[in-house]
């Protein structure tokens, strides 16, 4: 058949337009999450097309990256004194590069001490090894690296009105102040860090305090509340508060007195007064999103030794990562948790629906 060139534009120009919608289709659909896994894409709406990447590392599930991506990681220690790390934290670590994230947050106990039979030629070793496994790893992919101190990393609980782990806390303070050691974060107050301190990244304000004990001192408070009161802070679109107790129990055998911050109602409603958006924690060494009044909660779960049983589940413990995407536009927040044994996306619907006075993210 013989086309005059009127006919021959036509017909090549359609079949363009179905071949240019064939590979949009299959490049859309290929972001779309597998249902089984509950990821919700919400976030995503408010992205502009050309926004919407979804970013992974080789084989695994690729979530949609938010304006600013963050990689929660949280207690990574092993026993007593350990200078080694679970085979799941060296793991972790030389993925994290590939979720691309702006970010990396550590809800602490990055070393083991806590015990006064350790001596300082000890915890040195474990602030070395934790260089070699964790932060030297992380500086040279240039990640920054935000973290609270854990009660193995300086405790600050007090006896006498003096440190119980003096030598623990001031080690952790020389390991974390040496230049060599920088952490990349943009500080706005660090006077008193790695305890507590602030510091903004891409328009997310971070504050941090010690929750390394159940109790914040009436000077660290009145600390916080100038901090979240601050020009700073409230010109962010987005405010971020870390520690590593978390303010209410969710972990079988950490539902006990001071494992969990004192007043924690108190600290909760101080954090909504300055509308933090989310507190992140540790400790519990149990995987939880949650929420309560206008507070969300992101209790970490342990990516070292020790992973923990849910309250109201018959769940194993799983060893995990978060991975946290945010739209800075709804202030929304969506989680990707992999269990760092497996691989695989933990199933939020797989989760108590809500722990104590904790309701579970999605509902």
């Amino acid at each position: 058949m013989v086309y005059n060139r009127r006919q021959f534009l036509i017909l090549t120009g359609g079949l363009v337009g179905i071949s240019i919608a064939t590979v949009s289709h299959k490049i859309l659909s290929k972001f779309q999450p597998n249902s089984s896994q509950n990821i919700t894409t919400e976030t995503a709406k408010t992205l502009p097309i050309n926004q919407v990447v979804a970013i992974a590392p080789d084989g695994l599930y690729a979530p949609i990256k938010g304006d600013v991506r963050i990689i929660v990681i949280s207690d990574l220690n092993s026993q007593y004194g350990s200078t080694d790390y679970e085979p799941e934290v060296d793991k972790a670590i030389s993925l994290i590069p590939q979720w691309k994230p702006d970010l990396v947050l550590c809800g602490g106990d990055m070393v083991a001490g806590q015990k006064q039979s350790l001596t300082k030629e000890q915890i040195e070793a474990m602030w070395s090894a934790f260089d070699v496994h964790i932060a030297r790893p992380l500086r040279q992919a240039k990640l920054p690296f935000g973290f609270t101190i854990g009660n193995h990393d300086g405790s600050g609980s007090m006896s006498g009105g003096k440190y119980n782990f003096q030598q623990e806390r001031n080690l952790a303070s020389a390991y974390w102040n040496n230049p060599n050691h920088n952490p990349g974060l943009n500080f706005i107050d660090k006077a008193n860090f790695p305890f507590y301190y602030t510091f903004q990244q891409q328009d997310i304000y971070y504050l941090v305090w010690d929750a390394s004990t159940h109790i914040i001192d009436p000077k660290q408070l009145t600390w916080v509340e100038n901090s979240l009161n601050s020009s700073q802070a409230k010109q962010a679109k987005l405010r971020l508060a870390i520690g590593h107790l978390p303010l209410y129990p969710v972990a079988v055998g950490r539902d006990s007195g001071g494992n969990y911050m004192a007043e924690g109602e108190k600290l909760q409603n101080l954090l909504e007064k300055y509308n933090v958006h989310t507190y992140i924690s540790g400790h519990h060494h149990a995987y939880y999103p949650g929420k309560t009044g206008q507070l969300e909660l992101l209790h970490s779960g342990a990516l070292g030794g020790g992973p923990r049983k849910l309250l109201n589940s018959n769940l194993s413990p799983q060893k995990t990562l978060t991975v946290v995407d945010i739209s800075l536009g709804s202030q929304e927040t969506v989680y990707t948790t992999y269990d760092m044994k497996s691989l695989q996306v933990i199933d939020i619907q797989t989760l108590p629906e809500s722990i104590g006075k904790i309701i579970r993210k999605d509902l």
